[in-house]
Order: structure tokens, then sequence, then C-alpha cells
């Protein structure tokens, strides 16, 4: 496939049926698959009414918007417009995003990302210790709640040091859930709706967002008063400075915290979440992933060097990421005027990417409703923006980084002291908010490993 548009004349993109729309308010992803299916990888136009985004799929489409032209596709409108009411701007229109960038490659940097592994498995433990000390023989735990409850002890420790208690951390934690699951829905699928127009979870939306602000800003405020010296994420974001020599102010170490926070952990909490159904529906692969953890852990604590061994644990987790594709659309706001693959991309439209899409593309992705770890196995090939788990390009999520380290820690500490049992008699099925989240509760009955 060619992006040459000097070989064929510039065209309108297809436009799909209006027909979509009472489904995407029913059930906003099974709507989804079939435009999909109907786009069938092509540049499409949906026809929702008022709103009329386009709809790019295909990898070679999606090098275009994310790196080659990346500049005339900016973060804005839709999803990005009540996202930064919680997590502050993006980094297009952010003036304290030097700062920010420069802490974030300090942080993923390849000395800091060991130091990062080692709190988090000191904080992985004692979680998991605190989750064994709670289970009761007959009584299933809900892997959504746990898993939340997991990945933010870990997280927030590498964001705000010692300076939050575990209460604390659990209150983070309610309300980020309540603030990424309250309103999204409604203002996603409604985005041509101003602000100053209540939509249902507005409310719920703003109350959580002054709590998170009750939450963080004393925390900047001490870690000013008292020295930031620390290798946490506040204390960095303190001492930082831009090529000018400026720092930032406590909104900015306040919206870098939480923009990191949420990038770090609403995708790991649900892949954690998601994946017991796999391993159910999969005993051959359930048994190698154990299998792995078994042999390369044993009875040690799981840590930084036992990752580089758990290669089969981190196919596995690419292809959760690739099936449940959890950060399910990332949209655009096109800056100006331009032509792909000779379609004609007008200024001021939305484009909306959707790794659930691209991941389920045939062409791409054979048989894409199998479950196949091999698909991750060392020596595939594919085009680099086939898989967009984690986005693609200059903007590509921060929290891939920490994925690929706490989820995998997680996995072994966990399945080195348990063999967990799906309870759930249905299907476990996605539901839509900013990211995937399962629909019902997923049970688990976790069995004590006998040594």
């Amino acid at each position: 496939m060619s992006l040459d548009a000097g070989t064929r004349s510039v065209r309108e993109a297809k436009t799909l049926s209006i027909s979509h729309l009472p489904g995407l308010l029913r059930n906003p992803l099974r709507a989804f698959e079939a435009i999909g299916r109907e786009a069938d990888g092509e540049i499409a136009r949906v026809n929702l009414g008022p709103f009329r985004p386009y709809l790019i799929t295909h990898p070679e489409h999606l090098q275009h918007v994310l790196r080659d032209n990346v500049v005339n596709y900016r973060r804005e409108g839709m999803m990005w417009k009540p996202l930064s009411r919680l997590t502050g701007e993006g980094s297009d229109a952010d003036p304290s995003w030097p700062v920010k960038r420069k802490v974030f490659q300090t942080l993923l940097s390849g000395p800091s990302t060991m130091a990062i592994a080692d709190e988090m498995t000191a904080t992985i433990a004692e979680a998991i210790d605190d989750l064994a000390a709670r289970v009761r023989p007959g009584r299933p735990v809900d892997a959504f709640a746990e898993m939340t409850r997991v990945v933010y002890r870990t997280i927030i420790r590498v964001l705000v040091g010692d300076r939050i208690s575990l209460s604390g951390i659990d209150e983070l934690g309610r309300v980020l859930v309540t603030a990424t699951t309250s309103s999204f829905r409604s203002r996603m699928l409604m985005p041509f709706v101003p602000l100053s127009i209540p939509l249902p979870g507005d409310r719920a939306f703003n109350r959580c967002v002054e709590a998170v602000d009750d939450l963080i800003f004393p925390i900047v405020a001490k870690a000013r008063r008292e020295g930031a010296e620390g290798r946490d994420v506040v204390s960095m974001m303190i001492r930082a400075r831009d090529d000018a020599g400026r720092g930032v102010d406590d909104q900015a170490v306040r919206d870098g915290v939480v923009g990191l926070f949420v990038a770090s952990t609403d995708t790991t909490v649900s892949a954690l979440s998601f994946l017991w159904a796999a391993l159910d529906s999969h005993p051959e692969i359930r048994a190698r992933l154990y299998d792995e953890i078994d042999s390369v852990v044993g009875t040690d604590a799981p840590g930084f060097d036992h990752l580089p061994k758990l290669v089969y644990t981190k196919k596995f987790l690419h292809e959760v990421l690739r099936m449940y594709s959890v950060a399910w659309i990332t949209p655009r706001t096109v800056a100006a005027d331009d032509v792909i693959d000779g379609i004609r991309v007008r200024a001021g439209s939305t484009v909306i990417i959707s790794p659930f899409l691209t991941h389920r593309l045939p062409d791409v992705w054979p048989e894409p409703g199998v479950f196949d770890p091999e698909r991750f196995a060392p020596g595939e090939t594919r085009h680099r923006f086939a898989y967009m788990a984690f986005g693609g390009g200059p903007n590509q999520c921060a929290g891939r980084v920490f994925f690929f380290l706490e989820a995998p820690l997680i996995l072994a500490t966990l399945l080195s002291r348990f063999r967990p049992v799906l309870q759930n008699t249905s299907p476990v099925e996605p539901r839509v908010d900013i990211t995937l989240k399962p629909r019902e509760p997923v049970l688990l009955h976790l069995r004590r490993v006998e040594r």
C-alpha cells in the first residue's frame, strides 16, 4: 500500500452508515467492531450525525498520522478534553512539557529502570502478602479490585515515595477509578457537547478531580518544604529545570504525577483483570506460563533479574493487550488539510485511531480472534504500527515501560503463591471507559501453592 498521492487523484473517504449510531449508544464496543468490519482497513468517515470522524486503522496510515506527519494530528478534543480536566493539558499545549519530558526520560532510562524495579518488587511483595492475609477458603476475590490495589500501591511509591499512607493510596485509587469511569463514556460519544452543558457523570467526575487535588497538592507542598532529594517523581519534577533554567509550579508537578499515574496504572489493572479469562480458556497456555514462572522464580522473591528470563510471560502479556486492546481508542484533531493514501483529510476534523480495530485486521493479524502468544515469538515480524497497545511514534505512552516491569513482577509474585481459578460462569466481557474494563466482576478463587 503506497501513501504517494501523486500517482492517483485525491478523493473523499467513503462514508459509513449512520445506522451504527443507535448501536454505539446501546453497546459501543460491539457497534465499533461492526464499523471496523465495514471499513475493512480503509480510511472511512463514520456518520454519527453532527460528528463525522475519520476512522484510520491500517498500520501504514497510522504511521503517517503518528510519526510521518505527527505535528498535524493533535491530541485535542474528544477524549483529551475531559481527560485534561484530570491530568492537565497534553504535551501539545503544555508550557511545562519540556521539564516533564526531561523527568520522564530520566525516569525511564536504564539505571533508573533498575531502581524502579527494585522499589516495585518490595511493594508488590507487601501487597501480595496483604492479599494472602485476607484470602478466606471458599470466598472468591474480585480481580479488578485486587489488581487495582496492588498496581496503585506499586506505582504511587515510585511517584511520591513514602509521602502518602496506604489508606491514602487506596483512597486515591478509589477516586481515580471513579473519575475514569464516571463521565468518559458520554463525553467520548458526544464530544461536540460543550463542557458548560452537563452530561451524566460530570458531577461525580468533578468531585473526583477535587479529591485528587486534596491528596496530591499537600504532598507537593510538603516535598518543597522538606527538600526534594529523593528519586520519586515529585522530587525529580521539583528539582528539574528547562533549558532556560526555569522550574515548574505545583500545578505542573501535580499534573505530571497524575498523568503518569493514569498512564502507568489503567492499562495494567485492566490487563491483569482480563488475562484470567484467557488462561481459563486455554489450559495449555496456562500450563506453559505456570511452568516458566516456577522454573525461573521458584521459591525466590521475583525481581528485576528474573525479568529477562520470563520470555513466555512477556509474550503472553503482549497477546493479552492485543486481544483485549485496553487502550481501545486514541483520537486526534486534524490541524491542516492532508492527504493519506489518496484520501483527503480535512482540517478541524477528528481522526479516530483504534488499537482495538487494528488488532483485528485479518490481513495484519491472521485469525485475529485466536489467542496465541506465539505471535510475539522472537523472529516474528510485522509493521511497526500493527501493534498499538501503547500507541506509536513520538507520543507513545510512557506507561509501556512501567507495564513490562510491573505486570510480569505482579504476575510472577502472585503465581508463585497461588493458582487462581476463574469462578465466572459467563464470558468476561469488556465495557467502554477511557480504557476497556471488565463489565462484571472477575471472580477468582485463590488456591495456595504447596511447596
